[in-house]
């Protein structure tokens, strides 16, 4: 990956050198790891990471299974589309929540296992227009995640509805709903977000679902995932699966079948928006005393917060060098806390905007998916960093100490482009 220099004499960073691309998480893991994150990570308070609390700790939520029966048709080849009884199970779920009242239902050949600039100035919303537009200049498919990653919005009806009519029959329409879940719209009674409310016929509606257990489930590590929308597609897919993957592991999703219940995951859901509400609620309120306006922008869903830098008040000079995610993450790195720099999340696929131009490089990530231990210690630690830029504190050379920086340096800050991102 390559990146112009800029004409104030930018340099790219470390993290997008060829050599070492990754993802945003793993970036930032291995940064971390320099600095000791692998060799303790009880002693960090990682913020970074894209995933939910895993143990069985949070009230009125069923337990996790730590063990599996594995059935002797589990040990043969599995559909690659998925075992029946689970597709079946995903089905009812969504028909129960999303289509009752509705004469087209789905069934379980609907269920298969397996970029549009937006605007911080109106909260990253999806707006109808601009869809409309999109279509109208030839756009036959748009992918989007309701609620988003990483700013925690979401789009609800009406609207949502109003979007879905626009496509309908014009473009399929691709909606990653893997935190439909982390829904705090409506107070906490386990209510999910979901295109399937508005789906005229199950079949004939050219709309994908994609949803799984890795995030409202908590189970990131069974890998298990599932893509709802007209029997024709399922069975592309299907066929598409065969030659890649051979489909999910089938002992995981035998076990999946009975989570599915749909009065079983309503009193999950409920309990699961009530307990991260609280922990979005108190990272908001301690980022807000120490004094980012920009956490006066309340998430409605996701378990993220994306927090704008350059929103400190009162503000630090550019010397300090915390108004930049890069720089940030840096800092944040000698109080043992991870976030994610805003720049993993910049559409920028052509890579000719400079890095420092980047709308979305005065942001940094914050998951308040960890248990509040570790909120705590990584509040406590975002606390420090901005108390030792206000008393003039200098930061020890990161080069000296582990053998290479994770930043180069950053020229004068300049105004970002108006318009933002969102993936």
């Amino acid at each position: 990956m390559q990146l112009r220099t800029s004409a104030h004499g930018a340099r790219p960073h470390a993290g997008l050198d060829p050599s070492r691309s990754s993802t945003g998480v793993i970036w930032c893991t291995e940064r971390a790891s320099e600095h000791g994150f692998l060799d303790k990570p009880s002693e960090w308070a990682n913020l970074g990471q894209g995933a939910p609390e895993v143990d069985d700790d949070i009230k009125g939520c069923f337990p996790r299974p730590t063990s599996i029966p594995i059935s002797e048709n589990a040990r043969e080849y599995g559909p690659t589309a998925g075992i029946k009884p689970l597709r079946a199970a995903v089905a009812r779920l969504y028909n129960e929540q999303h289509r009752q009242g509705k004469d087209s239902k789905y069934t379980w050949e609907n269920f298969s296992a397996i970029p549009i600039p937006l605007s911080m100035t109106d909260g990253y919303a999806i707006h109808s227009d601009i869809v409309a537009s999109e279509i109208a200049r030839g756009t036959s498919v748009i992918i989007t995640s309701n609620p988003r990653n990483p700013t925690g919005h979401t789009t609800v009806n009406p609207e949502l509805a109003h979007i879905q009519d626009i496509c309908r029959d014009r473009a399929t329409l691709i909606m990653d709903e893997f935190y439909s879940g982390y829904n705090y719209t409506t107070n906490c009674d386990g209510s999910t977000i979901s295109a399937a409310d508005n789906i005229v016929d199950v079949d004939t509606d050219d709309v994908l679902l994609i949803d799984g257990l890795t995030k409202r489930f908590r189970l990131p590590g069974w890998r298990v995932a599932w893509i709802v929308g007209p029997k024709e597609y399922i069975k592309a897919l299907g066929s598409c699966g065969s030659y890649l993957d051979g489909g999910t592991n089938v002992p995981f999703q035998e076990a999946a079948v009975n989570f599915l219940d749909p009065r079983l995951v309503r009193h999950e859901m409920a309990a699961l928006q009530s307990h991260f509400k609280a922990k979005r609620d108190y990272c908001l309120n301690r980022l807000r005393k120490i004094g980012y306006k920009s956490a006066d922008d309340v998430p409605d869903a996701t378990f993220y917060i994306w927090l704008d830098l350059t929103s400190l008040d009162p503000p630090v000079g550019h010397e300090a060098g915390i108004s930049d995610g890069l720089n940030f993450f840096d800092k944040l790195l000698h109080e043992k806390t991870i976030v994610v720099p805003g720049i993993f999340f910049d559409l920028n696929p052509a890579k000719r905007r400079d890095l420092f131009d980047s709308p979305c490089h005065h942001f940094v990530r914050v998951s308040y998916g960890p248990k509040m231990d570790v909120l705590e210690k990584g509040m406590d630690g975002i606390e420090n960093v901005v108390k030792k830029a206000r008393d003039g504190f200098k930061w020890t050379n990161i080069t000296s100490m582990f053998g290479g920086s994770a930043v180069h340096d950053e020229p004068e800050l300049q105004q970002s482009p108006k318009v933002d991102h969102n993936i």
